[in-house]
């Protein structure tokens, strides 16, 4: 591991621009530096008049108090968060982590890190994630690098959720929803630097340094965001110790042009790496490198009709190493009883360009066109062989090419009409020579390809209320996605009769209606979203036991799938603000009649929080009910039912104290009462590590941590 250093000069002078900030990665200096920060005397400004004696307005805007319950900002539909805002479980590790948090989102636990994230029960390429406007795929066939394993959360500004298939503008899909983790980095008037900062330490082991540092013009800013974060095995609530040690870095930065207030030309480029132990799985994840670079330009306010004009380009890389003995020793009765390596890579090239259009104060249009290539190569090494001297094997590429545009029409001051469509046109080809197993053969279906063009669209009405301060929508959507990486070349087997997966899976086609409102007042915020959809020849994972352990078949049926969330946020009194929030997720596999498998059960959050002055402290008890509607050995690429699920309750303590306008210290407890408990989205544990086939990995116990943050 890298060593890290921090040093910082600092004046209390307004400008503050003699700062000098050196990162390096690792855990003592910049900890010491953070901590010299906090004891350092701070320059207090004097507040204003009408502001309660002892409070500074700035510290609720600067440094906000810790969340909960993730409630919509904007409206049910869309859901807009600071993932540098503290949140009660432990500061997350990668993107499902924060996900979870989310009424609606769950997470297929796998150990200590790397979920793979879930929207209403929906899994994998049904959600579109975006990462600074860039779709970072994984690789392994297995998704031990699940796209979201590759984020930092809190290296990002801001994450937005557009719930079912209620837009066209972000790629192709997105049945479930879409997911934006963006970074916004607003033009400097004058000359300046900026700075977000902050450490966590916590039980086993779990230690986290972020950095987020700008400087620049108003022609010119340069940005550098990077984070470590690292944990040993944790203990779960019965005391036994569970293999679940990861650790991550990631590291991005960018270089911007802004001409005038409305121009923006920026050059992005990162990098990261890591490993994580999986009780869950065969091999453990000893590298997962990334490497990303973007271009991007954006023109506003250009004239009366034309509006806006955006243009992308980008490359990504992930290359992903999975071994059994790095991380462990291998297991002599399973089916790699000798040591096995294989790395794989995804490379990933796309672009984007759209256009606004303004059509008086009643219409706005957005228009344009997208497209990525993918392709994918592996390689492995049994026995003292490297992997990495065998040259690589071709395994897949894909690509798409789609057209969009979706129109606002503003109806009046109170309604909106808005409706969008897409067209993609879909393509894979599948590389692999020979298939795999205990014998190798000649792939049957070599070079092929197969391509679908695919359209998509919605259209919804959303209201104002004159007479309450409530509003509302309802909307209805059809998207047609074509099958991922995983459902045509991961499944063991395709639908019955079929060579392959690849031959034969068809693309899924979901119909949806969505409907919501919101209710805002001084005291009292309430809102509901729900929806009810039909998905035709949705992808489907059935497990059987083989020779060689378990066989995966992916097929198509007919599902059913309904649900909703609703949440409130109660202010009694003025230090005193209770929220809540209920998530539900049905699903029916139309075909058999039987339950949709992997749909997670009915869960509800309480949080209260009481703020006085610098001081505040808090809770969160979440409840989840248990899983009765379960399709045993049914589910996707990654999880499967295993069968019913108990409930379970877990309560979580928390305090914040912002030590002055740029400081904010933040502890908590999760889990305070060491309870034992499974999620029933869920890996079985590995033999390997003495689990039965059939056991979940249980979570972990009590959590103590400690949050310290500086923004400058």
């Amino acid at each position: 591991m890298n060593s890290n250093s921090l040093r910082t000069q600092h004046k209390t002078s307004k400008r503050r621009d003699r700062r000098r900030l050196l990162v390096k990665y690792g855990v003592p200096a910049f900890a010491v530096g953070m901590v010299a920060a906090a004891i350092a005397p701070a320059k207090a400004e004097p507040a204003p008049a009408s502001a309660t004696p002892g409070t500074s307005p700035d510290l609720a805007l600067t440094l906000p108090p810790i969340e909960v319950v993730a409630s919509p900002i904007s409206t049910p539909l869309v859901v807009v968060t600071d993932p540098k805002t503290p949140r009660q479980p432990l500061p997350a590790s990668d993107g499902a982590d924060y996900l979870k948090t989310i009424p609606g989102f769950t997470s297929i636990r796998s150990g200590g890190t790397n979920g793979d994230p879930v929207l209403r029960g929906m899994f994998g390429s049904r959600l579109n994630i975006l990462a600074g406007g860039i779709p970072t795929l994984g690789a392994c066939p297995n998704r031990m690098d699940a796209p979201t394993s590759y984020i930092a959360p809190e290296s990002y500004d801001e994450v937005t959720v557009v719930k079912g298939p209620q837009t066209v503008l972000y790629g192709p899909g997105a049945s479930a929803g879409t997911v934006l983790f963006k970074r916004i980095t607003p033009r400097f008037e004058q000359p300046g630097v900026r700075f977000d900062g902050s450490v966590v330490g916590g039980s086993f082991g779990r230690n986290d340094q972020n950095v987020d540092l700008a400087a620049g013009t108003p022609q010119l800013y340069g940005r550098v965001t990077a984070n470590h974060a690292h944990e040993q095995d944790y203990r779960d609530g019965n005391g036994r110790t569970v293999p679940s040690q990861w650790d991550k870095w990631n590291t991005d930065a960018a270089l911007g042009v802004t001409p005038d207030a409305n121009t923006r030309l920026e050059l992005t480029a990162g990098t990261g790496d890591g490993y994580a132990r999986y009780a869950g799985r065969g091999m453990d994840g000893v590298h997962f490198r990334r490497e990303t670079f973007g271009l991007s330009f954006d023109k506003r306010h250009i004239g009366n009709v034309l509006d806006r004009i955006e243009a992308r380009v980008y490359y990504n890389e992930a290359d992903h190493v999975m071994d059994n003995f790095t991380l462990r020793a291998p297991d002599p009765a399973s089916s790699m009883p000798m040591p096995m390596a294989s790395e794989v890579r995804r490379r990933t090239l796309g672009a984007r360009a759209a256009a606004t259009l303004l059509f008086g104060n009643d219409l706005k249009f957005v228009g344009g066109i997208d497209a990525q290539s993918n392709r994918l190569d592996s390689r492995s090494a049994m026995g003292m062989m490297n992997y990495a001297d065998l040259p690589w094997n071709p395994q897949a590429t894909m690509w798409n090419a789609g057209a969009f545009g979706e129109l606002t029409w503003y109806a009046s001051n109170a309604a909106r009409v808005i409706g969008g469509a897409r067209v993609d046109y879909a393509s894979a080809r599948d590389k692999r020579a020979t298939t795999s197993g205990m014998v190798s053969s000649p792939n049957p279906t070599f070079d092929d390809d197969r391509s679908r063009v695919l359209p998509s669209g919605f259209v919804r009405y959303e209201r104002d209320l004159a007479a309450l301060p409530l509003s509302w929508y309802a909307g209805i959507g059809h998207a047609e996605r074509y099958p991922d990486y995983w459902e045509l070349f991961s499944a063991d087997r395709g639908p019955t009769g079929a060579v392959n997966a690849f031959s034969a899976v068809e693309p899924e086609k979901t119909t949806q209606l969505d409907i919501g409102a919101q209710y805002k007042s001084d005291k009292l915020d309430l809102w509901a979203s729900a929806y009810a959809g039909y998905v035709s020849d949705f992808i489907l994972f059935n497990y059987a036991a083989g020779m060689m352990g378990e066989t995966t078949q992916a097929t198509n049926v007919n599902a059913q799938i309904m649900g909703g969330e609703a949440g409130m946020t109660w202010r009694p009194l003025a230090p005193l603000r209770i929220e809540t929030s209920i998530a539900y997720a049905w699903g029916r596999n139309a075909s058999s009649g039987d339950p949709l498998p992997q749909i997670p059960p009915l869960e509800a959050r309480v949080g209260l929080e009481y703020a006085r002055g610098a001081w505040s402290a808090g809770g969160l008890w979440r409840v989840v009910a248990p899983q009765h509607r379960y399709a045993a050995g049914e589910g996707n690429v990654v999880g499967k039912d295993f069968g019913p699920s108990a409930g379970f309750g877990v309560l979580s303590l928390h305090a914040q104290y912002d030590i002055n306008r740029s400081l904010q210290l933040a502890a908590g407890v999760d889990n305070l009462l060491d309870k034992a408990y499974t999620e029933h989205l869920n890996l079985a544990g590995n033999a390997g590590f003495g689990y039965s086939a059939s056991t979940p990995i249980v979570e972990p116990g009590r959590t103590v941590w400690v949050r310290m943050r500086v923004k400058l």
